[in-house]
């Protein structure tokens, strides 16, 4: 029988890394007191979990403004793993909602399962400055892994690269 927690409203919440860059493992990671859930994502799901919360968040900003001008103030925030890093699951796919009355938005993750089994479910409600906080976060942790070849786009490992564009030709 598959689980839910609701981590209402999540006091921690932040995408890590564990490993060298090239095997690196990223974990969506929140907490609320001393619970504290790691599940481990795709870094391509990092990246759009980014992408679409600051699309939602705009979205948000124009039907429902915020109460508050503090969301126009940096906060900061720890953004750190908390150990240890436990993972509970993988992450097959994300969705986000909002609530009106908490001004709070979700972040629902299911865990990766075969087809026709439930999945577990955790739901991560966090405020809008902690959500701005996590895009500007994951653009940085993404761009601490390995650097991009200017000819081919693709990544350089510590011990070299093989670029198919070096000799003149492209695939």
């Amino acid at each position: 029988m598959a689980h839910q927690i609701d981590l209402n409203p999540a006091t921690h919440l932040t995408i890590g890394t564990i490993g060298p860059p090239g095997m690196r493992t990223f974990f969506l990671q929140g907490g609320r007191g001393s619970q504290v859930i790691s599940l481990v994502i795709e870094k391509e799901q990092a990246i759009l979990l980014a992408n679409s919360l600051e699309s939602f968040l705009a979205e948000l900003e124009k039907k429902n403004p915020s109460a508050s001008r503090e969301s126009a103030d940096p906060i900061w925030m720890d953004m750190r793993l908390r150990e240890p890093v436990e993972e509970l699951f993988r992450v097959g796919n994300m969705g986000l909602g909002y609530s009106e009355e908490h001004d709070l938005v979700v972040i629902i993750a299911y865990e990766l399962v075969e087809e026709g089994v439930e999945p577990n479910v955790v739901s991560f409600w966090t405020s809008r400055i902690q959500s701005q906080a996590l895009i500007k976060h994951v653009t940085d942790v993404v761009k601490q892994g390995r650097p991009i070849c200017g000819n081919c786009g693709r990544p350089i490992d510590p011990d070299g690269h093989f670029c198919p564009n070096r000799n003149g030709h492209r695939h």
